[in-house]
């Protein structure tokens, strides 16, 4: 994606007229399908998703294998059945949210409030009373970019770090609409430095602590029934911008046709913490989070990929779920 730099710290997609060519027809038919799905009622749009997300799932065979290998070493308690069920269950939920994100790229957000129920509200607006500053730790939900628009089209500001889709359409298009009541985005390929900056500057920031940054830098700890490579780095974030960490999980109930937002209180066991109880206190939220609500979170991402020495990546163990 082409992008400008604001004031050195914002980055603002920018349209290109390479978008109109051939290339990216497909592209835009898929942007088409998605703006048509979110101006259906969702009584009718919703089980028509589930229905393309079984389908889906069939077609995007790689997806539904990290899937399957993620949910293998993190819930080995549950049947393989479930485990297929939740995975399949994942997919027709991703459609979901996605659409219902679209829906709020084009529509009046206050009638998509009407179809979102917050609870520990009052967690986020005695922070707003008070004029705290906030790093919400967002673990990884179909939904998660919604709660921050929503927030943003409130007059909060938000800020957010992002990394490129490979599809530089889509990539605008994902990042206009994130942005469409304001707020800023920060590549992650740039650094944290500038999402320090906004946060303290008062943009409520937005972390999502769940995905693997390597071993360099991480410490492994548990995560669910295995272990995961995992950035230490929320302790740092509440030191250097004084602010409160606050986990938040988005949930999309298909049965109501509404997104229903979870709050936690701040945690405020980190201050002092090492980097091994910090690390593993962010994977407990994401647990808290994730466990009522497995078909929820992104079971496609390789979360697992940085093992310890000796250690085989699931991902590349031809044994489990054979392409």
């Amino acid at each position: 994606m082409e992008t400008l730099k604001k004031n050195n710290i914002e980055f603002i997609p920018i349209f290109k007229l390479s978008f109109l060519k051939p290339r990216y027809w497909v592209s835009w038919m898929v942007i088409g399908a998605l703006v048509s799905m979110a101006i259906l009622p969702v009584k009718i749009r919703d089980p028509m998703l589930s229905i393309l997300g079984k389908i889906g799932r069939k077609l995007a065979k790689g997806a539904y294998r990290r899937a399957l290998i993620n949910l293998y070493y993190c819930l080995p308690e549950e049947s393989e059945d479930e485990r297929s069920a939740i995975a399949e269950r994942m997919f027709s939920t991703a459609l979901q949210a996605i659409v219902m994100m679209a829906e709020l790229g084009i529509r009046d957000p206050i009638r998509i409030s009407q179809r979102v129920e917050w609870f520990g509200r009052e967690i986020i607006d005695q922070m707003q009373n008070e004029k705290q500053n906030v790093i919400f730790l967002v673990p990884h939900s179909w939904a998660v970019d919604i709660p921050a628009m929503l927030l943003a089209s409130e007059g909060q500001m938000m800020a957010a770090m992002f990394h490129n889709q490979s599809n530089p359409l889509l990539d605008y298009v994902w990042n206009s609409v994130r942005l469409r009541f304001g707020g800023r985005m920060h590549a992650r390929n740039d650094g944290i430095k500038h999402f320090i900056s906004s946060v303290r500057q008062g943009y409520w920031g937005y972390y999502l602590p769940d995905q693997d940054h390597g071993a360099k830098y991480s410490e492994f700890v548990d995560f669910f029934a295995t272990y995961k490579a995992t950035l230490p780095v929320v302790g740092r974030l509440m030191k250097v911008c004084s602010a409160r960490i606050v986990p938040l999980f988005p949930v999309y109930n298909s049965k109501v046709h509404k997104l229903e937002v979870y709050v936690r209180p701040p945690m405020e066991d980190l201050l002092n913490a090492d980097d091994k109880t910090l690390a593993r206190r962010m994977n407990e939220e994401v647990e808290i989070f994730v466990r009522p609500y497995p078909e929820q979170y992104s079971w496609i991402l390789k979360l697992l990929k940085t093992r310890k020495e000796g250690d085989i990546e699931p991902y590349k163990r031809q044994e489990l779920y054979p392409k």
